[in-house]
């Protein structure tokens, strides 16, 4: 079977006609929307777990945080909300796509404020409460991608996805460094340390990010609504759509109400297991993923009971999740079909189990708040931007697969070389070198596998299957990456620098034998 996007893949052009493609209004307007997208990702990582950690609140508990993010692993559950779903006046007045769009910003900025409203330091409720508006900013965030992801892949040809994936990731950095160094300098500047720790400075540095995502709601304003959305109409009616929100919600509510449950159990369960084993670690993991897949299965017995009742709409559900997945089978068939999904399951993990740490990382070896924003968000944001920009000109000159593959090598190198900081400590040079390495790398590969899913998306399905891909992308990353704080505990910073770049090689593997089989299809 013949696949057009895949092939235009691996079309090339010179120079100059890919250098003029930037210019382009497609292009431009993704520089906006990818830094309405950074700045909430990072709000759940890097100043947060530095709150966290200035606060007193132990660094297994910051790690774990990272788990709130887990919202961009499993959009893909609601993503059918957002292709299906239409928002009263909202989807009347702003069309399919920006009436989400500007939904979930205005999501983002409620979830921001309210993180600014806790100080974790007064008790362990207190942290409670700071996780719900987390998971609160992730589950929004994660769902603005998802808006924004369809957003691209519909208003332009695939010919120019990799420059609108390497405007995309300038947009995303830039907006990286505002919620990341921002945040770290005016936390300082306005009076939190290591030493003295002040949440009025957390509080008003989390305002002031609030207050910047506005620009994302104006880009918003100014946008036009892609064709694709314009054509698609209202197939079901409010009463239809009325019963798959409460089905939603209602299964929403076992996975959270098992996840509680299990609490306890699972508490008591790893100190069992972890003398039988004699590995705390992977006795924790076993344990936290046994807790997933149970919830997952929960929510999943609940919907085939409410199958069997009036709340149940089959054709509305069957077109929501059955059609995009079946459709992705029967354009590669079940064999390669399964071997693209592994290799996007573990394409980042690598720099993402890496990532979640990093942070923390730096401020043990000695490097104080200032001289981390500096190397990995100002100088670390040039290195990316030029990392995604090389990515983007690269791919649409040699094509996809080869940079991708390019992408893989180049981060299982760059995470080699955080062992030498690791041994080296306090030392500002090889700070900057690593950074340079790590960040240009990682934009290059990050431009490639953007593009890569893109086209593997049918536009008929956009929302969906992209919402699955990239959710998949970060899954198992995530999901290993909250158990970063107890694995260095365990092994050490060193050691786990080298095992979290031994990740990064199976998927060489995996990439070799998706690009021959994709050659065949």
């Amino acid at each position: 079977m013949s696949n057009p996007q895949v092939e235009s893949l691996k079309e090339s052009r010179s120079w100059s006609e890919t250098i003029r493609l930037f210019a382009k209004k497609e292009v431009i307007t993704m520089l906006f929307l990818g830094f309405s997208a950074g700045i909430p990702i990072l709000l759940l990582f890097s100043p947060l777990s530095l709150w966290l950690g200035e606060a007193g609140i132990e660094r297994s508990t910051v790690t774990y945080f990272s788990w709130a993010a887990l919202g961009y692993s499993f959009k893909f559950l609601w993503s059918p909300l957002v292709d299906q779903l239409p928002l009263p006046f909202l989807t009347k007045y702003f069309g399919r796509r920006r009436s989400w769009m500007l939904f979930s910003q205005l999501l983002v900025i409620t979830a921001i404020l309210l993180i600014g409203s806790v100080d974790p330091s007064i008790s362990d409720s207190h942290v409670v409460y700071m996780a719900v508006a987390v998971v609160m900013l992730g589950f929004s965030s994660a769902t603005q991608d998802t808006v924004i992801d369809a957003y691209r892949i519909e208003i332009a040809h695939l010919d120019l996805q990799t420059l609108m994936a390497s405007a995309y990731i300038a947009g995303y950095r830039i907006g990286m460094i505002t919620a990341g160094a921002g945040s770290l300098i005016l936390a300082q500047i306005f009076g939190s340390s290591v030493e003295s720790y002040s949440y009025a400075a957390w509080q008003s540095t989390y305002y002031v990010m609030a207050l910047i995502m506005f620009i994302g709601v104006a880009t918003t304003f100014i946008i036009s609504e892609p064709e694709q959305s314009k054509i698609l109409r209202k197939k079901f009616n409010n009463k239809q759509y009325s019963k798959f929100v409460l089905l939603f919600a209602m299964c929403v509510t076992v996975f959270i109400l098992s996840y509680i449950g299990l609490a306890d159990f699972v508490s008591q369960s790893k100190s069992i297991l972890s003398e039988l084993i004699n590995n705390k670690v992977f006795a924790g993991l076993l344990l936290e993923a046994g807790r997933l897949i149970v919830c997952l299965a929960s929510a999943v017995i609940f919907v085939m009971f409410v199958s069997k009742t009036p709340l149940y709409e089959q054709e509305l559900v069957e077109e929501t999740y059955i059609h995009p997945i079946k459709d992705f089978f029967q354009r590669y068939g079940i064999k390669v079909a399964f071997l693209i999904l592994l290799f996007v399951g573990f394409y980042r993990i690598s720099d993402i189990v890496l990532g979640v740490i990093a942070l923390v990382f730096y401020q043990d070896m000695g490097f104080t708040k200032i001289e981390i924003a500096a190397a990995t968000k100002t100088f670390g944001l040039i290195m990316t931007i030029l990392g995604g920009f090389l990515g983007g000109l690269l791919s649409a000159k040699y094509g996809v697969m080869r940079i991708l593959f390019l992408g893989a090598v180049l981060v299982v190198v760059t995470n080699l070389l955080f062992v030498l900081l690791a041994k080296a400590g306090h030392n500002i040079t090889l700070l900057y070198v690593v950074i340079s390495a790590d960040n240009l790398s990682g934009g290059i590969a990050t431009t490639a596998f953007m593009a890569y899913l893109a086209s593997l998306t049918n536009i008929s399905f956009t929302a969906v299957q992209y919402a699955i891909f990239s959710s998949l992308m970060t899954l198992i990353p995530k999901t290993i990456g909250g158990y970063s704080g107890t694995i260095v505990d365990a092994i050490g910073y060193e050691n786990f620098f080298i095992v979290a770049s031994a990740m990064g090689l199976p998927v060489l593997i995996i990439l070799y034998f998706v690009k021959k089989n994709m050659t065949k299809i």
